[in-house]
């Protein structure tokens, strides 16, 4: 074993922690109360009366044995 063994042991153990200390530069900016993900397609759907219908029909039935 040659003397810079151990100071390229060293070395390259550092190099391993800092690699774990990497954060990526990527930044999310969120403004409360602003959604700006994908569109929802079941959103549509809950849109309509006759979903909100069901949806009232549904609740009125469990809450009713109450």
């Amino acid at each position: 074993m040659s003397r810079s063994a151990p100071v390229l042991f060293a070395l390259a153990a550092a190099t391993a922690a800092l690699g774990g200390c990497y954060e990526s530069p990527d930044v999310t900016n969120f403004d409360p109360g602003v959604y700006k993900g994908k569109e929802d397609p079941l959103m549509e759907t809950t849109r309509s009366a006759e979903f909100q219908e069901q949806l009232r029909e549904r609740f009125a039935t469990v809450q009713t044995d109450r």
